[in-house]
């Protein structure tokens, strides 16, 4: 390596060392983004089952994010911290799951906090709905419309004129 080449060389990487900083510092990556309804924890310790209601829970956390889907009376706070990844992804970072629940009078039940530990994988079906009749192809369904419409514009009509609304074919 000739001598002259060396500063270039040094002064080149001096130039990229900031880059690479920022990309350790999170300045060029993507943000952590909160997702969902995060409930306090200090807020969550001031309900107590069997004397706070349901409007005591929302005036204090907020609506939920769902209820349960057989159980009107359980109400889930789901939440998740993400952050983006390669190929338009999200990873998650952190996500809480805080169900409450109430008796038929709308008072608390109780209150659980659920974790990865609570989860349960659910496979994906990955059938597909059959549709009854003719398996046509674009081509046919493009071309099996040609002659089905009267130049006057009453589509579907037989031209017998036995229509109130009809006038005939033109």
């Amino acid at each position: 390596m000739p001598p002259s080449f060396l500063p270039k060389l040094l002064a080149l990487a001096l130039a990229a060392l900031p880059l690479a900083a920022c990309e350790t510092s999170g300045l060029l990556s993507h943000p952590i983004q909160a997702r969902g309804n995060r409930v306090d924890p200090e807020q969550l310790a001031q309900l107590v089952p069997g004397t706070s209601t349901r409007n005591d829970v929302m005036a204090l956390i907020g609506s939920p994010t769902t209820r349960a889907t057989f159980d009107d009376n359980t109400w889930l706070y789901i939440s998740e911290m993400t952050k983006p990844v390669i190929a338009a992804t999200n990873t998650i970072r952190d996500q809480q799951v805080v169900a409450v629940s109430f008796d038929q009078q709308g008072v608390l039940r109780k209150v659980e906090r659920k974790g990865p530990e609570d989860s349960v994988p659910v496979d994906i079906a990955s059938r597909t709905t059959p549709t009854p009749g003719n398996d046509t192809n674009f081509l046919q369904q493009l071309l099996g419309n040609v002659g089905r419409f009267s130049p006057g514009g009453n589509i579907g009509s037989s031209g017998s004129g036995s229509n109130p609304g009809s006038r005939g074919n033109y």
